[in-house]
């Protein structure tokens, strides 16, 4: 027991002299090593399909975590006064992005969602996700009494998200713009907007999200497969189905990695959107628990560091990381939430382990700026505390 006691004390004195959040980083490789893993394990057998080698998704996915081990480490070097001076025209940039997929955009399963550059595509509307909750985070600072006291404060980010959220339903991907509204409406109420705006505006919502689903024959669809999807197994409700079929076949420990069977082009988007279920038919309800738990430090850490850096007084970078950590906890739950049955099928990734460039390599962004705002954060109460110090020396 005793050594147990010094094994925290020390684990936790080099955490507190730590210049980067090491839980957080820890839980980001787990998940990417995860995601490594089971990608190339749910992969295999559609690469070989489509591509002739079962190998060519997994050469993709690696080719894409390192760039986004590159872009990792640009976005924890990046000051974020680079950030909170940039915000405005980064949210410009990504308006002008999602024009230009609309204009130019390849088409894939009826959505136009990416801008080819060379082999790999952009997706515009990942990018744009990130540049907005840095406006929205740079907004809440510059006009936070506003948002308080009056209507008009309140409105004008609703205003810039109606844009962004217009655009983005062209393409069209639903999914985006609820995480988006979600994300949103979470920090205005963080910062203090009045209780009946909050619920307007969630009610408000809810009504265009419905009206956007009755309007939309194939979102029907996906919402009656949701309810039923065991009166059309093969129809509306397949993709539901062979995920629960998925769930049902893992057990306690799984099938073991690789012996899914449902990978083997029965659940189709295996290796993206329904990866959680090829996790928890190969390694079980143990594999899924650890997963969860993973992904619940990686948002706690992330909510953890905007409350710190608010406390500081480092208003746009504590924002900032609350939108993060929002943003991955809906993320997560919605992806979850989808492939488990409790939600209707929605094309989101499960952050940091699904298989899909752009969505990965802005997560592995959004987490770099999480270390940035950390690391800023504990260099500015070192100096306070030694500024305090040495005031009191010289007394």
């Amino acid at each position: 027991m005793l050594a147990l006691s010094q094994l925290s004390l020390n684990f936790q004195l080099k955490q507190s002299n730590a210049l980067y959040d090491i839980p957080l980083l820890y839980a980001m490789l787990c998940l990417l090593g995860v995601g490594f893993v089971m990608v190339t394990s749910a992969s295999m057998p559609v690469a070989e399909r489509l591509f002739n080698n079962p190998y060519h998704i997994t050469i993709r996915h690696a080719a894409f975590l390192c760039m986004g081990f590159v872009l990792f480490w640009i976005s924890t070097s990046a000051p974020m006064t680079w950030w909170k001076r940039c915000n405005p025209y980064l949210l410009l940039f990504g308006l002008g992005l999602l024009v230009l997929v609309l204009l130019i955009g390849r088409e894939v399963n009826g959505s136009k969602r990416w801008i080819p550059v060379g082999p790999v595509g952009i997706q515009a509307a990942e990018l744009a996700k990130l540049f907005f909750f840095s406006y929205i985070a740079g907004y809440l600072v510059r006009k936070r009494e506003e948002v308080q006291e009056n209507l008009k404060g309140f409105a004008k980010p609703i205003a810039v998200f109606s844009v962004y959220a217009f655009l983005i339903l062209m393409q069209p991907d639903l999914g985006t713009v609820v995480v988006m509204f979600v994300t949103t409406v979470g920090l205005l109420f963080l910062a203090g907007a009045k209780l009946w705006q909050f619920f307007a505006l969630i009610l408000t919502g809810i009504l265009l999200v419905v009206l956007l689903i009755i309007f939309e024959p194939y979102r029907m669809a996906r919402v009656v497969g949701f309810l039923e999807p065991w009166d059309d197994p093969f129809g509306k409700g397949y993709q539901l189905v062979q995920s629960l079929m998925a769930y049902g076949q893992g057990g306690w420990f799984g099938q073991g990695l690789g012996n899914s069977v449902q990978k083997l082009q029965y659940l189709p988007e295996a290796h993206n959107d329904f990866i959680f279920a090829v996790i928890a038919e190969e390694l079980g309800f143990v594999g899924v628990v650890s997963i969860i738990l993973l992904l619940s430090t990686l948002v706690f850490r992330a909510l953890l560091i905007g409350q710190k850096a608010l406390k500081a007084g480092k208003e746009y970078e504590g924002y900032f990381a609350l939108a993060i950590g929002i943003w991955f906890a809906f993320q997560t739950m919605v992806n979850i939430g989808a492939s488990a049955g409790i939600l209707p099928t929605k094309g989101l990734t499960l952050p940091f382990v699904s298989y899909g460039g752009s969505s990965l390599l802005v997560m592995i962004v959004a987490a770099g700026v999480l270390q940035r705002v950390d690391f800023e954060t504990k260099m500015a109460s070192k100096q306070a505390t030694s500024r305090s110090g040495s005031r009191g020396g010289k007394r």
